[in-house]
C-alpha cells in the first residue's frame, strides 16, 4: 500500500468540502488529477473509499478508518515539520482554526494580525463554520482550535473563554422599529432582511431559527460583510442583524439604530475548544494564549 502525503491530504479535503470538486479546490490540485487519485487509492484497497452521489461524496466505512489515519499521519507530519523549522529559515507550521461568523468578523482579524505579526514563520488557515459544526470538527481532528458561541455544547472538548458580544437589531433611524428599545427575533420576521451570505453561519442560524418560528426569513440582498448590511439598512433595504460591536462602530457614520434583541441566543460569549492543550502543536497552544489575553 503507497499512500503519499498529498493522497492522505487530498482524501481528507474531498472527505471534509463533501465533494471531489471542492477538495480538489482546496488541496490545489485539478478536478481530473483529484479524480485519478482517489480511485488509485481504492484501486489499490480493492474497496470503494467514497459513496458517490447527486449533492456530493460521503466516506464509506472503509473511508471513514482511512480519514482517521490520515488525520493522524497529517498531524504528525505537521508537528515533524514544526519541529525541524527551529533548524532553517522556512515556514514554521499552519494552524488550523474555524470560526463562528461573529468572532470571524469582529475579534479575529485583530487578533490574528498581532499574531502574525510575531509569528512571520507561521500561517493560519481560517474557515467560517456553525458552531455546533465547530465543535463536531475539532472533536474530530478537522482543525487545531475552534471559536465557538458559549451556549453550544462542548462536550469533552477543553474550552477557555474568548470575547463577550450581544447581537443586535439594525434599522435606519427613521424606521418605524427605531423607537422600541427590545425586541424579539419574531417579532421582526414581518420585516425585509438584508443579511450576508447565505452560505454564511450567521445566515443558516437565522434562517434556522426562523424556520422553528414557522416563519420565512425575508431575505432582500445578501452581502459579504456586516458593514455592507449595515449600510444598506441606512438606505432603508430592510433591516439586519448585526453583533453589537459592529452596530457601535457604523453608528459614528451612518444613520442607523441598535434595538436590543430579547431572545436568549443574542448574548454571545465565545470560548475556544480545542481538543486537548496539551497536544498541540507548540505555535498552536502560543495562539489559543494569545487569543485569550485582552491585550493583544
Amino acid at each position: 500500500m503507497r499512500f503519499d502525503l498529498a493522497d492522505l491530504s487530498l482524501f481528507r479535503h474531498v472527505v471534509e468540502a463533501g465533494s471531489i470538486t471542492h477538495g480538489a479546490e482546496r488541496a490545489h490540485l485539478a478536478l481530473a488529477a483529484a479524480s485519478t487519485r482517489i480511485r488509485n487509492m481504492e484501486n489499490v484497497l480493492g474497496v470503494p473509499l467514497l459513496t458517490r452521489g447527486r449533492g456530493g461524496v460521503t466516506p464509506t466505512q472503509a473511508g471513514r478508518t482511512l480519514l482517521q489515519h490520515a488525520r493522524a499521519i497529517l498531524r504528525q507530519s505537521e508537528r515533524l515539520h514544526e519541529d525541524l523549522s527551529a533548524y532553517g529559515g522556512g515556514l514554521a507550521g499552519q494552524i488550523r482554526v474555524l470560526s463562528n461568523t461573529n468572532a470571524l468578523t469582529e475579534f479575529l482579524p485583530e487578533a490574528l494580525s498581532s499574531f502574525l505579526a510575531a509569528h512571520p514563520n507561521v500561517s493560519v488557515d481560517l474557515e467560517e463554520r456553525l458552531s455546533d459544526e465547530i465543535v463536531g470538527l475539532i472533536a474530530e481532528g478537522v482543525a487545531d482550535l475552534g471559536i465557538v458561541a458559549g451556549t453550544v455544547d462542548a462536550g469533552t472538548l477543553e474550552t477557555y473563554p474568548f470575547r463577550r458580544d450581544r447581537f443586535v437589531l439594525v434599522v435606519a433611524r427613521g424606521h418605524p422599529l427605531a423607537k422600541r428599545a427590545k425586541i424579539s427575533f419574531e417579532e421582526v420576521l414581518e420585516h425585509n432582511f438584508v443579511g450576508l451570505d447565505r452560505a454564511s453561519a450567521l445566515q443558516r442560524f437565522l434562517a434556522s431559527k426562523a424556520a422553528r418560528i414557522g416563519r420565512p426569513l425575508r431575505l432582500r440582498v445578501q452581502l459579504r460583510s456586516f458593514d455592507a448590511v449595515c449600510r444598506l439598512v441606512e438606505c432603508k433595504v430592510g433591516i439586519g442583524i448585526v453583533p453589537e460591536t459592529t452596530a457601535r462602530r457604523v453608528a459614528k457614520t451612518m444613520a442607523i439604530k441598535a434595538v436590543a434583541l430579547s431572545d436568549s441566543w443574542a448574548a454571545r460569549d465565545l470560548t475556544i475548544c480545542v481538543r486537548s492543550r496539551d497536544e498541540l502543536p507548540a505555535f498552536a497552544r502560543q495562539l489559543v494564549e494569545h487569543l485569550r489575553s485582552r491585550d493583544q
